[in-house]
């Protein structure tokens, strides 16, 4: 099946698949393909350097050939590679007929017809120098003979190995989007390859051909295809060093990555109309630009607006991912609160992603983590919501996308995707509220109920608050549709509540050790108390919020808990279309619902005492009769309203619908007007970010270990609190070498077991604490001296660290007083070392 090395060809749309059982050929060492596409200002450079390249080496290279694949170019790319393979007999021309399939297309076909033992994949730019073939060659070779019979695999010119050298840079702007394209690439398909986009890669011919026969895909997708067939092959995968440089004119665009993104969807899902996938690919559009300020800068970027919640997840994520790799129990730690330690199923961890997410987290940090729960979190939640309008709402797909946006992307959601993503990531909640309405039908009871006790089990370990939410929205639904349509609620009552008992009874053995260790476990708590004024205003009803295209931040933060907290905020436009909507379509038992619904959870959010605006006249809310009861104790009142965003989707996603299939086009074009009227103003305005704090080099470089014994704390001054956690980034930034006393956490307080944020404080922690803020300090006598002592030693101290903050005079001037000595200056920071000096 061989063909002599020095026969020219020019081959006109060849069959991919002919070559799909070849082989290589003992007379052809390397094959080069070059995908070209309108590339005649560069071809002909690039052609003349790998010709001169491999000819400079004959012992090296052997023999070989070089396939170009003209793929449908409308200039003369193809004239151009046919004169080249006029001069050079090794060079064949392939000429895609046609119009241009893409570049999978082109390289599939090129690498089915080589005969190469080993096959390189270059562009046509040559933005990878074909010098740097040499290296993936040298690569491959070890490979080879690395033994296991995996024998040689690829070896990928990565741009991204931190080896690798980038003579010219593209903008910058592109090359971030190019990085946050490949990231969420890696994320979905290949991890732990830095560049799945490279054009310059070595393979071993035959494993070549055969992953290039499986491929489906015609455009840049092929590339992670093809790396996913060479992981599940088992075949080893190298990424090499290189020297790159961006071309003027390259054909790869940041969009292309968007596009890969859809590929691989289109990939795994062919059954999925294109509609439902471009709605995903919007939705994650959406997600992408809210985080993208976030994503431009991983190391030093912070959520301007998450307060210390940003410091506090990160942490969680980091303490889960340390549990689980050590095989110690995910439910506690010591790290922060030390001695006593943190009840983590007490607090928000999230540990149906932390857990499953630890080799993201322990591969490339807990702000990747974090940035990806965000980012593809907010994704799968829009998703969803469209997901259960289409199947059972409307059909419309446009109608359905512009409910599950609102559903998602509405501002108490946004406000929580700054510091919440237990309350941004509620993808589970639609699949929860599905299954319910499926046992309504009565059909498959056993079955329903046995998944609805599966997905709410799963939805406790994401977030408890967000279920007990969802189960006021439906209930309140449930009632207003029973009382709008009786026959169905007398038809529906008995498989329903039958379901709910099967899916108790498959959820409580699995919830029931961690719901005890969460209540009664150590360092539990009855309660936690948020204060008189967690309600909304009415105001916030009308008003947008600050991250709203027409939110301004001072209007919204008067009405607000603070900016996490702004959990109405929907707007005078979307709630007068809202209502509108009810009395147009008010024949409709669903729309009648979803308006009771939004109205009841409206009005619980407005708390205990509702004050009516611009008045002195204070009435008395139904929340009142619910603040004391179990569970709805810790509630955040004004979180209420956040069951108006999915009532208010699903009434908008009604309205589009019947306006969509509207017979007068007048009325067609001012109803959608409306809506955009409506929504306009409360779209979601990209996250802002603010410079995050270095960490220290004392921490970072692991000086401290050097001062700390086991089961001994650092002590940073002040100690951590849910107002500067900055010692938490201390931790998760460098591998959890050390415990803090102190920290932001859910724990308890006093005799009844109250729940506060952060730990019981004590004499020197809450002075340490009064001097950060500006109180004077004291006269330190041989009484406040003591006391640090008892504190210290309580705390198991090893080390006190103060960082540079503000009043670092004064502290230093407090921590001085307190230990009797002046602080030693190490790595940035002033340190106390206690051992030895009868302080600790």
């Amino acid at each position: 099946m061989g063909r002599p090395p020095g026969a020219a060809r020019v081959v006109t749309s060849p069959n991919p698949t002919s070559a799909a059982a070849g082989t290589s050929d003992p007379a052809v060492d390397l094959t080069v393909v070059v995908p070209a596409y309108n590339e005649e200002d560069r071809l002909r450079p690039t052609l003349d350097a790998i010709r001169e390249h491999l000819n400079a080496d004959p012992d090296r290279w052997g023999s070989w050939e070089l396939i170009v694949v003209d793929d449908g170019s409308t200039d003369g790319t193809a004239r151009i590679a046919r004169e080249v393979a006029a001069e050079e007999p090794r060079i064949h021309v392939i000429d895609s007929a046609g119009p241009n399939k893409g570049k999978g297309h082109a390289l599939r076909t090129g690498v089915l017809a080589s005969y190469g033992r080993r096959v390189l994949l270059t562009d046509a730019d040559l933005a990878t120098p074909i010098e740097e073939l040499d290296r993936l060659d040298e690569q491959l070779g070890a490979g080879a003979g690395a033994g296991a019979g995996a024998g040689a695999g690829a070896a990928i010119g990565s741009r991204a190995h931190p080896d690798s050298r980038i003579d010219v840079h593209q903008r910058p702007l592109r090359e971030w989007l190019g990085r946050l394209g490949n990231r969420l690439i890696r994320a979905v398909a290949v991890p732990g390859i830095r560049d799945t986009q490279c054009g310059f890669k070595l393979f071993d011919g035959d494993k070549a051909r055969a992953a290039f026969a499986d491929a489906r895909l015609r455009g840049w997708g092929i590339d992670v295809e093809i790396l996913s067939f060479f992981r599940r092959a088992g075949w080893p995968i190298t990424e090499v060093p290189v020297r790159w440089s961006h071309r003027a004119g390259s054909k790869v665009r940041a969009v292309d990555y968007a596009k890969v993104l859809l590929e691989l969807l289109r990939l795994k899902a062919r059954g999925v109309r294109r509609a439902d996938l471009a709605v995903t690919g919007l939705f994650l559009l959406a997600s992408v630009l809210l985080y993208k300020n976030l994503w431009w800068d991983l190391d030093h970027g912070y959520l301007a607006d998450s307060m210390q919640d940003q410091n506090q997840w990160e942490w969680f994520f980091a303490v889960t991912a340390d549990n689980i790799s050590h095989l110690r129990n995910p439910l506690f730690t010591t790290l922060q609160g030390h001695p006593d330690g943190v009840n983590l199923m007490a607090n928000t961890v999230m540990l149906g992603l932390s857990a499953p997410l630890t080799p993201v987290t322990l591969l490339l940090g807990p702000t990747v983590t974090w940035a990806l729960v965000l980012t593809l979190g907010l994704t799968a939640t829009a998703c969803a919501w469209y997901w259960l309008i289409v199947r059972w709402l409307v059909h419309d797909r446009r109608a359905a996308a512009v409910g599950a946006a609102l559903c998602a992307y509405a501002p108490p959601m946004i406000s929580h995707g700054t510091a919440h993503p237990n309350f941004l990531v509620l993808c589970m909640i639609p699949v929860i509220v599905d299954r319910a309405l499926r046992l309504c039908e009565g059909r498959r009871v056993v079955r329903d109920g046995v998944l609805l006790g599966l997905f709410a089990t799963y939805q406790i370990f994401l977030g408890e608050e967000p279920l007990l939410l969802a189960a006021v929205g439906m209930l309140l639904f449930a009632l207003s549709y029973a009382l709008a349509r009786p026959e169905a609620a007398r038809a529906a009552w008995r498989p329903l509540l039958r379901g709910i008992g099967i899916a108790a009874a498959v959820a409580l053995p699995l919830v029931a050790f961690p719901l005890w260790w969460q209540f009664s476990g150590p360092q539990s708590y009855t309660s936690v108390l948020h204060g008189d004024n967690a309600g909304n205003s009415p105001r916030a009803f009308l008003e947008f919020s600050g991250r709203s295209l027409l939110g301004q931040d001072f209007r919204a933060d008067a009405l607000a808990m603070n900016r996490t907290e702004q959990n109405a905020f929907y707007g005078w436009p979307l709630i007068g279309l809202a209502a509108i909507i009810v009395v147009r379509l008010s024949r409709l038992a669903v729309v009648r619902a979803l308006a009771a619904t939004a109205f009841a959870a409206g009005l619980l959010s407005l708390g205990p005492r509702m004050r009516i605006p611009f008045t002195d006249v204070v009435l008395t809310g139904p929340w009142k009769w619910l603040a004391d009861k179990p569970l709805f104790e810790s509630v955040i009142e004004s979180r209420m309203a956040m069951i108006c965003a999915p009532a208010l989707g699903m009434l908008v996603a009604l309205a589009v619908d019947r306006l969509n299939r509207a017979a007068v086009r007048e009325y067609r074009a001012v109803g959608l007007a409306a809506v955009v009227v409506a929504l306009l103003p409360i779209t979601p305005t990209p996250y802002p970010v603010r410079e995050r704090p270095d960490v220290p080099a004392f921490i970072a470089d692991g000086t401290y270990r050097d001062h700390l014994r086991p089961g001994e704390s650092l002590v940073p001054v002040p100690l951590p609190d849910p107002g500067d956690a900055e010692a938490l980034h201390w931790q998760s930034a460098t591998g959890l070498g050390f415990p803090v006393p102190g920290g932001y956490f859910n724990g308890p307080w006093g005799p009844e077991r109250t729940g506060i944020y952060g730990a019981a404080p004590r004499h020197t922690s809450s002075l340490l604490r009064d001097v950060r803020y500006g109180k004077p300090l004291p006269p330190i006598g041989p009484n406040w001296r003591a006391q640090a002592r008892r504190d210290l030693a309580y705390w198991r101290a090893g080390v006190v660290v103060l960082a540079p903050q503000d009043n670092e005079e004064a502290l230093y001037a407090a921590v001085v007083k307190l230990l009797g000595r002046p602080g030693e200056r190490i790595g940035g920071v002033w340190v106390w070392d206690l051992h030895g000096t009868g302080d600790g």
